[in-house]
């Protein structure tokens, strides 16, 4: 019976299985995007390199580093509550 009741459900769960399999699957590609250790590393790197060009000022340079700090943080913290 519960066979049956599957299958006369299916054109009303199968739609919302579907939005919620969307919805997790951009919720996983936005993390990927958002917690990305190495771009926030290469992030540093070409402020770095800005900094010694002479294209920012050492102002500029803290405030992005102290942002940047303060992103590489929270995606440890997210990987360590993921574990």
């Amino acid at each position: 019976m519960g066979l049956l009741i599957k299958l006369l459900l299916l054109p009303i769960t199968a739609p919302l299985d579907g939005v919620l399999w969307l919805a997790e699957t951009i919720n996983d590609q936005a993390e990927q995007e958002l917690y990305n250790e190495p771009a926030v590393r290469g992030q540093m790197v070409e402020l770095e390199l800005r900094l010694e060009m002479g294209e920012i000022s050492e102002e500029e340079y803290q405030i992005g580093e102290d942002a940047l700090l303060v992103q590489l943080r929270t995606i440890r913290a997210w990987q360590a509550a993921r574990i």
